[in-house]
C-alpha cells in the first residue's frame, strides 16, 4: 500500500543531478551546485500544497487589473547543522522573507545517537508551516529527533515537512513509526545502511563534500 506521507520524487530532472551528485569525483563546487539545484526543484515538489489567499483590492498588469494572489501560511525553515546549509537556497528564493532556524544536531559516531548543540527557534512558534532540511537521513536517529524538538517547541505534525535528498529504507521506516503524521519529501531511498549507520550507495558524508572537508 502506498504511503501518501513520504513522497519520493519521480521528476527526471531530479534523478539526473542525484545521480550526478553520487559520483565521488565531484568538486566540493560543483558538489554545492548539484545540492543547491536538488534544493530548487524538492522546494517545487515540497510546495505543492500550501495555500494562498486572494487579496481583496486589485492591482494592475500592463492591459488591465486582476486580484493578487499570497502565501497564506508563514513558513519558516530549519535547516540541520551542517549539511542542511546546502538545502537553503532554493526554499530562500521561493521564501525570501521566511525565518530561518538553525537546529545543530550531530551523530555521536559510536551510537549513532543524536546530540543536539546549537537551537535558533525562539520561545514560541510564530509560523504556520516549517520546513525541516537536511540532506540525508540514515538511521533516522537525527530527523526523529529534530522532528521532537519542532513538537515539543509546539507545532503539530501536520505544520512540519521534512525535505531529504537520500534516506536509507531503515531511516525512513523510523521517521515515519516515530512521527506517522509529518510529511518527508526525497530524492530518492536506498536500500542498504552499513554498519557504521552510512547509506549505501547514498552520497557520502553531504557535510564533508559540501564544505570540502572530508
Amino acid at each position: 500500500m502506498t504511503n501518501f506521507m513520504i513522497r519520493t520524487s519521480q521528476h527526471p530532472m531530479v534523478a539526473y543531478k542525484l545521480s550526478q551528485l553520487r559520483d565521488k569525483n565531484q568538486s566540493p563546487k560543483t558538489v554545492r551546485e548539484l545540492i543547491g539545484d536538488l534544493s530548487t526543484l524538492l522546494a517545487y515538489e515540497a510546495t505543492t500544497d500550501i495555500s494562498l489567499s486572494t487579496n481583496d483590492q486589485t492591482a494592475q498588469t500592463p492591459r488591465g487589473n486582476y486580484y493578487p494572489v499570497q502565501v497564506k501560511n508563514k513558513i519558516g525553515l530549519v535547516p540541520v547543522l551542517r549539511s542542511g546549509l546546502g538545502l537553503i537556497q532554493g526554499f530562500l528564493t521561493m521564501f525570501p522573507d521566511a525565518p530561518v532556524y538553525h537546529l545543530g544536531i550531530y551523530r555521536e559516531k559510536l551510537s549513532h545517537q543524536p546530540v543536539e548543540y546549537y537551537n535558533k527557534l525562539p520561545q514560541t512558534p510564530n509560523v504556520d508551516l516549517c520546513f525541516v532540511l537536511d540532506p540525508i537521513v540514515a538511521t533516522g536517529n537525527t530527523a526523529v529527533a529534530t522532528v521532537n524538538l519542532l513538537k515539543e517547541w509546539g507545532l503539530r505534525g501536520s505544520q512540519i515537512k521534512f525535505v531529504a535528498i537520500v534516506a536509507s529504507k531503515q531511516g525512513i521506516e523510523h521517521l515515519q513509526q516515530e512521527h506517522p503524521d509529518v510529511c518527508i519529501h526525497l530524492a530518492a531511498i536506498d536500500d542498504t545502511l552499513d554498519t557504521h549507520g552510512y547509506i549505501n550507495p547514498g552520497i557520502g558524508d553531504s557535510g564533508d563534500r559540501l564544505w570540502n572537508t572530508a
